[in-house]
């Protein structure tokens, strides 16, 4: 079988026996087969793989925004309410020419608390970037009911009115 092999015609392959045609021919096959998985299929299953990564990607990002789209008319009437709201509190804020009128409330609680006033001393005003600031250096006498009856009153005007920096101190007998 060797020597057969040894005496075939390389130049002629039509001359040489069935199975030996037959074995060749499927040696080829498989050789051009495994060439074609190896550079082309190979290049696919990669593609494949960076497009199914890709898909799930995309697919993350519409539940996202499909969450997000679930919930536009809640977030959205959060924000009318947040406006109005926001429209409310500017209302309350006294513009220039309610600021002496406002002075003149926060000493009148103070009094109808009972409360001696020893500093009453507005200050310049500091702006901001929604509104001016007008601060206001007092110091009074009192107890602490009488106090907390002031800052009480100062929360019930109509106006926004913030108090900062307070500090009590027993009065020296």
């Amino acid at each position: 079988l060797v020597d057969d092999l040894k005496n075939l015609d390389p130049n002629n392959p039509g001359q040489w026996p069935l199975p030996v045609q037959l074995v060749v021919f499927v040696v080829l096959f498989l050789a051009i087969l495994f060439a074609g998985w190896k550079f082309d299929i190979n290049d696919l299953r990669s593609n494949i793989a960076t497009l199914v990564i890709k898909e799930q990607d995309l697919k993350q990002k519409y539940e996202d925004k499909a969450k997000k789209a679930a919930n536009l008319n809640a977030l959205k009437d959060q924000m009318k309410e947040m406006e109005q709201s926001f429209g409310d509190m500017i209302r309350q804020l006294p513009n220039k020419t309610e600021v002496d009128a406002l002075i003149v409330d926060i000493s009148q609680e103070g009094l109808s608390a009972g409360l001696e006033f020893d500093l009453f001393k507005p200050r310049g005003d500091v702006s901001s970037e929604f509104y001016i600031e007008t601060p206001i250096d007092i110091t009074v006498r009192g107890n602490y009911h009488q106090l907390g009856e002031f800052v009480s009153g100062i929360a019930a005007l109509p106006r926004i009115v913030t108090t900062h920096n307070i500090t009590v101190n027993k009065a020296d007998d």
